[in-house]
């Protein structure tokens, strides 16, 4: 091997690079746990009081070096980023309103055409891959009566000299592209800036695609309820005077009578009704009947004057019967106001209003709660704020010139707001007005009244305060939102996940007990099997493996367990180069070579099978992190990084230990005494086996293809949408008993309950709700969840304890996923488009490098074999096997590995054919050739088949249950990809070759006769 200095040099000071990359991981987790021994030391067991003191730990000694001059905050930039599911942490994808965003550009605009078109971009984005903006184009252009440049729409003073009415629709659709996504830049930078002031180490903020869809993960982050809150609240602040709450009441007085009457109407219309059914069917008592009937609709009248609608849900401020001025109306339970909302938004209610009352918006507050424990009761308070036609506050936010977290006067917490501007001048004005006035000033954030207080004088400092019921973290939360800025649309969850940080914790410490045993075990396969050889291929390979960490580290990559089965994976198949290299080697011994000679040619003769069986592999791992998110994306990365640093250290640097053993005239053993004759002059007639072949794998396909059709697969959520829940409880479950409690109509009326890992643990799965988006939504059926598994669960944990995450929980909801229903579409298309991509990838490569389609016919051939496969085991065995075998993004990754698998396997099969292919120039005994090719290299498949299922097994038996069904679909993948790398893919390409050449014959034949 040329060069040898330079590769040894390289190979150093690359090793010396991942070491020094990794050191920064080392510091940092060496000094955070000095800091959760701080806070145990300070807090005992109070878990909220335990994360208080460790992140002022941690604040306090960020800036001071901790090692060679490093500090703790410069060691955590750089140190390997581990993803949620091993960190534990919050994973959202939102979804900025495009609609929104129209809406605004057209200045809030009911142009019914316009409307009409925002309508059927709604319905068609459902199954669409078109942009919002494009379908809203498409549907407005069936509408040729209006124009998009018309007054009513978008040419107004928000779009100013950009629009003129006598652009074509065209131009105007020209320029909304443009605004669009100078909206959704703005978007991403708010969120950006957000994010960073959230208070969680290494937060990720992506733009995915030009629809408007913005990925957030916030590593370590506990409390989904906030997390959520804090990304998505559109921080529109708005300034309002109240009406007086006296004058409010006497109208809702007024409403409820009127709903009263309503109730008694149609109580006397269903009364009058069965009447008369009564006296049909009773002629002969009619009299008796009719004055039983009189008597009872005088109790029903008398009931009917004693219902009030309206108040029996909201309950009267009693200080605003006493003092008219006061703000607040009244209060009623969260679960009552949107009856109440419907109450007061009905036409013939709103006609009612007095003068005074005309354009006054009814909004809520905050949820606030009184008592505690289980006599806790919350309720909302309702407001009417003064505004006009267009429903405009008397300020907007857009004068904030910044927002801090203080303290009332009585020590609460409290937000405080700076004027600037105009707004000093408008704030001056306000107070005045209000001090004379004596009503108050509503300070709105989006659409909730944070607070309404009255202001005695004319403040003219250009600041004020927002006291409520807030917490020193929810006071810090809205001071960072409204320093950030507003978001120019609303922000949707459309996919959520929670890994809670005991799983994270638990992930990890099954993770490297996984990978320390698969490591150990190949290494002492190959010391067993290729003796002092085998173990310069471990030293390789564990150089190797600390390549693939440093690289991670240094590219700022994020490690998620998925990665972690993609390196182990990759130990397994970095073996294969070895393993290749040092068959040939003991083929050139037994021709008679010399040691020397052997490893040269060894090496050499090895190295076109190695390439192109990880280059198909790697192109397999590029469309999965093309086409993937999140873990899976994790997955495709390590792999791909493990294959490109195998390849360097099977070619390199185990080439440098075995020259440098021999450069002495030491003989090298490749093998050992119980293995140097295995697979040795092996002469199965594989091809003379492929009918029998071709019946057994016809009879497998067939059988999953039934299921398949039959049965399906149990598609998870990331598929068909929904929400799902990882719950522990303290003793075994009944998953049968718990999925009939919660499919009950009065809980969800359809739920997935399975076992999931331990039998004290359950993932429940429902659609219950999933239409419907927002916070409140979220929160909601989570309640009904906890309230469902009450009886269950411990007496003592509450809602906020079964719900939240923290270290060392052990009851209570563990994880949560959802997906609504429109991207669960897209990652079902994206997972199809991949493993499309993949054959298609793949097919043309072999066509490309072994230059006949027999070739690529074959390979894509046993692939397809080995996905029905798969995909038939897991429709049979889905309700049978004792672990979760669901099909989501994780089983898109399984199947495009052994996709790659599969090939590695072909391809050297296949590269060994063309090799005696052109030493024997003919394909004549074509048949006994490629037996020739599939026995000499037979020791080298079921070798790296050996090593790659202990890998697998090891992952399989000690992993996380998170993966454990990706684990089986690779287990299965290898064995099948084993078999049909022996007994489909060559053989098909041997039929169509010879139906080929007996073609060829035929025509020479006749053409000879002729």
């Amino acid at each position: 091997m040329q060069n040898k200095g330079l590769i040894r040099l390289f190979a150093i000071v690359f090793g010396l690079v991942c070491i020094y990359q990794l050191s920064f991981t080392y510091l940092t987790n060496k000094t955070e746990t000095v800091a959760k021994e701080f806070a145990i030391s300070k807090a005992g067991d109070d878990v909220d009081q335990r994360d208080i003191f460790e992140k002022v730990y941690l604040d306090s000694v960020g800036k001071t070096p901790i090692y060679a001059g490093i500090t703790y905050d410069e060691a955590k930039e750089k140190e390997l980023n581990k993803g949620l599911d091993l960190k534990g942490g919050i994973n959202v994808i939102l979804q900025i309103s495009v609609r929104d965003i129209l809406g605004g550009l057209a200045n809030g605009k009911r142009d019914p055409a316009f409307i009409t078109a925002l309508d059927a971009a709604d319905e068609i984005q459902k199954n669409s891959q078109n942009t919002y903006l494009e379908d809203f184009l498409s549907a407005f252009d069936t509408q040729e009566a209006v124009k998009l440049a018309s007054p009513d729409i978008f040419s107004n003073v928000i779009l100013g000299d950009k629009i003129d009415p006598k652009m074509s629709n065209n131009d105007v659709a020209a320029v909304l592209t443009k605004e669009v996504k100078e909206t959704l830049e703005s978007a991403f930078k708010t969120l950006r800036n957000r994010i960073d002031k959230f208070g969680v180490t290494q937060p990720n903020i992506q733009s995915l695609g030009d629809n408007g869809r913005i990925l957030v993960e916030l590593p370590g982050a506990k409390d989904i309820q906030r997390a959520v809150r804090f990304v998505t609240a559109k921080a529109q602040l708005e300034f309002y005077e109240t009406h007086y709450a006296g004058d409010a009441l006497n109208y809702l007085g007024l409403v409820d009578q009127t709903l009263a009457a309503e109730v008694k109407n149609e109580e006397k219309k269903e009364a009058v009704q069965e009447e008369d059914t009564t006296a049909v069917a009773n002629a002969d008592s009619a009299v008796d009947e009719l004055l039983k009937d009189a008597e009872e609709s005088a109790e029903e009248e008398e009931e009917v004057t004693q219902v009030n609608p309206l108040f029996e849900l909201l309950s009267p401020n009693p200080r605003a019967l006493q003092l008219a001025e006061t703000p607040t109306i009244g209060y009623a339970a969260a679960k009552d106001t949107a009856q109440i909302n419907v109450y007061l938004r009905t036409p013939s209610i709103v006609r009612l209003r007095p003068a005074n009352l005309r354009f006054a918006k009814f909004t809520w507050g905050e949820v606030e709660t009184l008592g505690e424990g289980d006599t806790a009761v919350e309720r909302i308070a309702l407001y009417a704020l003064e505004s006009n036609r267009s429903g405009e506050p008397y300020m907007s936010g857009d004068v904030v010139n910044g927002a801090r977290q203080q303290y009332t006067q009585t020590q609460l917490p409290a937000v405080g707001l700076d004027f600037e501007g105009q707004g000093v001048n408008q704030w001056a004005k306000l107070t005045a007005t209000v001090a004379q006035k004596r009503n108050a000033i509503a300070i709105v954030l989006d659409n909730t009244v944070q607070s309404a207080a009255t202001a005695r004088q004319e403040i003219k400092n250009g600041s004020t305060e927002i006291s409520g019921n807030f917490t020193v973290q929810s006071a810090q939360d809205l001071a960072t939102v409204l320093n950030a800025g507003k978001l120019p649309a609303s922000a949707d969850v459309i996919e959520a996940e929670e890994i809670g940080a005991t799983l994270g914790k638990e992930a990890i410490n099954s993770g490297v007990i996984s990978f320390i045993i698969a490591l150990a075990l190949v290494l002492v396969w190959m010391v067993f099997y290729y003796g002092k050889a085998g173990l310069f291929a471990d030293i390789a390979l564990i150089v190797n493996i600390l390549f693939i960490f440093g690289i991670l580290a240094s590219l700022g990559a994020v490690l998620t367990l998925p990665g972690i089965a993609g390196i182990v994976l990759t130990i397994g198949m970095s073996v294969d180069a070895n393993v290749l290299i040092f068959e040939r080697i003991k083929e050139e011994l037994r021709k008679g070579k010399s040691q020397k000679d052997a490893i040269k040619d060894g090496f050499n003769n090895a190295l076109s099978s190695i390439l192109d069986a990880n280059i198909t592999t790697f192109l397999t791992a590029l469309i999965l992190f093309l086409f993937g998110t999140g873990p899976v994306q994790g997955f495709a990365t390590t792999l791909m990084i493990g294959i490109a640093t195998s390849l360097f250290s099977a070619i390199f640097i185990t080439r440098l230990f075995i020259d440098n053993y021999g450069k002495n005239g030491k003989s090298l053993a490749f093998a050992t005494e119980m293995t140097k004759n295995l697979f040795v002059n092996t002469k199965i007639d594989f091809l003379g086996k492929r009918k029998m072949a071709y019946a057994i794998s016809g009879v497998l396909v067939a059988a999953g293809i039934f299921s398949l059709v039959s049965g399906g697969l149990d598609a998870g959520v990331d598929f068909v949408g929904g929400r799902s829940y990882t719950v522990r409880f303290e003793k075994a479950m009944n998953s049968s008993e718990v999925g009939e409690l919660l499919a009950g109509e009065d809980v969800f009326g359809s739920a997935i309950v399975k076992t999931y890992g331990a039998d004290n643990q359950l993932k429940i799965t429902t659609k219950y709700r999933i239409q419907e988006s927002g916070l409140e939504v979220d929160e909601a059926v989570e309640q009904k969840l906890f309230t469902a598994l009450k009886n269950y669960l411990p007496a003592n944990l509450n809602f906020e304890d079964f719900s939240r995450s923290y270290d060392g929980k052990e009851i209570g909801k563990m994880s949560y996923n959802k997906v609504g229903p429109t991207i669960a579409d897209d990652i079902k298309r994206g997972a199809l488009l991949a493993v499309i991509g993949s054959l298609i990838v793949v097919f043309l490569y072999i066509l490309l490098r072994f230059r006949r389609w027999q070739f690529s016919l074959g390979a894509v051939a046993a692939v397809f074999h080995d996905v029905l496969i798969v995909l038939g085991i897991f429709a049979i065995f889905k309700n049978i096997m004792p672990f979760d075998m669901e099909v989501d993004q994780n089983f898109i990754a399984a199947i495009l590995t052994v996709i790659g698998y599969s090939l590695n396997d072909t391809v050297v099969v296949f590269d060994r054919i063309r090799e005696y292919i052109k030493e024997h120039g003919s394909t004549r005994g074509f048949g006994k050739l490629i037996n020739q090719a599939l026995n000499s290299t037979l020791s080298r498949t079921l070798n790296t088949s050996v090593t790659t299922l202990i890998v697998l097994l090891a992952i399989f038996f000690l992993g996380a249950d998170s993966i454990r069904g990706l684990m089986f679909a690779l287990i299965v993948g290898v064995i099948v990809g084993t078999y049909s790398s022996l007994f489909i893919a060559t053989p098909v390409m041997f039929d169509t070759v010879q139906k080929k050449a007996l073609k060829e014959e035929k025509k020479e034949e006749e053409s000879e006769e002729a």
